[in-house]
């Protein structure tokens, strides 16, 4: 009597885990993403200069980018959960702080407050616990869905942003998305993973792995590469909407867009947002996909290529609505296809024990890209009274990416065991 041997399960793509990380990221990046529909109501209500909301929103992203590795590191050291409790609560309570701020001074204040939230329930905890989760075949598919569900919040956020614009006080939408975020708690039961690591890794300590990380050039060009994803993600997130306002041409009130009820530049300011995180969804899938399948530098390499020639023709052509739209669908299939690949290769590359705390490292410069390219445009609207130095300075840190990614070395750099 002979038996045969079963054939090994298949470990399935969506978990709970990864669907409850999904829905924590989705209302998290849609409140994120709707910031910039705000820059015009509360400049023109105080009578602030461009660059105060600016400073203030490029302030969020720079606290979001100093804490993600140590929401990252608390997430490590004190579980999951108490991290992503402790970071919606930041968010909801900087929001609805920021709901009585009358002064610039004020609401730049208490943007550390919300930039610190973000990091909270953001990509560098929620990232590590699908990360961990994650058959070793599927993660690098699973953070891109994980991505992609950021990129659903952006679809919906900046016109639910616009929508209730309608309605209520900038202050009173505040408070909603308050509510909103603190409605992601929900999903935490399900949020659970083991620390997936090897023996080596588990017998060493944080310090350990982060002097290793820091002492490999590889991990610096990380670092500086993803420097240009967040200049543009951030500068076009906040000044965007309130570029296509004042500078695209009139819309046709007999076209399409109009019968579909977009017949104002500032909806359609909205509407680009969200078009560049529907397009999102398919380009952070699709690059998920392919980094299992192909060498993940040349992949970021050729995203970088893509978004610089993408921004220096949309610049050089004259801003019309179908070049708005057309713009936005193709950034937007580049916009965070480089967060699975990055956080991919850095699990990969310095191994899943740590990786929350050392992917929040390597975030650290996408957020200080991100401060500069949201500070840098509003100041230098406030002293030209148009964004072009600021947009060609996107191009060149894109270029500057797209090279710098290619010495890096994709090996796995983790302690072998004795």
């Amino acid at each position: 009597m002979t038996t045969s041997a079963k054939a090994p399960a298949i470990a399935p793509i969506l978990t709970p885990v990864v669907i409850a990380g999904c829905v924590i990221l989705m209302l998290g990046f849609a409140i994120r993403a709707s910031f910039g529909v705000f820059q015009i109501p509360i400049a023109e209500e105080f009578g602030w200069a461009r660059s105060e909301f600016s400073l203030a929103i490029a302030i969020q992203n720079l606290a979001w980018g100093i804490g993600q590795p140590l929401f990252g590191a608390m997430a490590e050291r004190f579980g999951d959960r108490k991290a992503i409790i402790a970071g919606a609560l930041t968010y909801a309570a900087g929001l609805v702080l920021s709901s009585y701020a009358v002064t610039p001074g004020q609401h730049q204040l208490l943007e550390i407050l919300v930039g610190f939230g973000i990091a909270g329930t953001g990509f560098g905890v929620v990232l590590a616990v699908v990360g961990r989760a994650a058959a070793p075949e599927h993660r690098s598919m699973t953070l891109g869905i994980a991505t992609a569900a950021g990129s659903m919040g952006q679809v919906f956020g900046a016109p639910l942003a616009e929508f209730l614009l309608q309605s209520y006080a900038w202050q009173e939408v505040f408070v909603i998305f308050a509510a909103i975020i603190l409605c992601s708690l929900f999903a935490l039961p399900f949020i659970r993973s083991p620390h997936v690591a090897t023996r080596a890794e588990l017998e060493e300590s944080m310090g350990t792995v982060l002097v290793r990380a820091f002492k490999d050039p590889s991990f610096s060009l990380i670092f500086l590469g993803f420097f240009s994803c967040g200049y543009q993600l951030a500068f076009i997130t906040a000044h965007f909407p309130a570029f296509v306002t004042e500078l695209c041409g009139p819309i046709d009130p007999g076209g399409m867009l109009a019968g579909m009820g977009i017949n104002t530049t500032s909806a359609l300011g909205a509407v680009a947002i969200s078009v560049i995180g529907l397009a999102n969804i398919a380009g952070t899938l699709t690059a998920g996909w392919l980094g299992k399948r192909y060498t993940k530098k040349y992949l970021l390499t050729g995203i970088y290529v893509a978004r610089t020639i993408a921004a220096a023709a949309f610049i050089l052509l004259p801003v019309t609505p179908e070049s708005v739209l057309i713009f936005s669908a193709v950034m937007g299939s580049l916009w965070l296809a480089t967060v699975p690949l990055t956080s991919g290769l850095v699990a990969h590359i310095y191994g899943l024990r740590y990786m929350g705390t050392l992917y929040g490292m390597v975030f650290l410069s996408h957020q200080i890209g991100g401060f500069l390219g949201v500070w840098l445009g509003g100041k230098m609207y406030d002293i030209t009274g148009d964004y072009t130095l600021v947009w060609w300075i996107g191009v060149g840190v894109g270029a500057f990416s797209a090279i710098v990614h290619l010495p890096i070395r994709e090996k796995p750099l983790v302690a072998l065991p004795a």
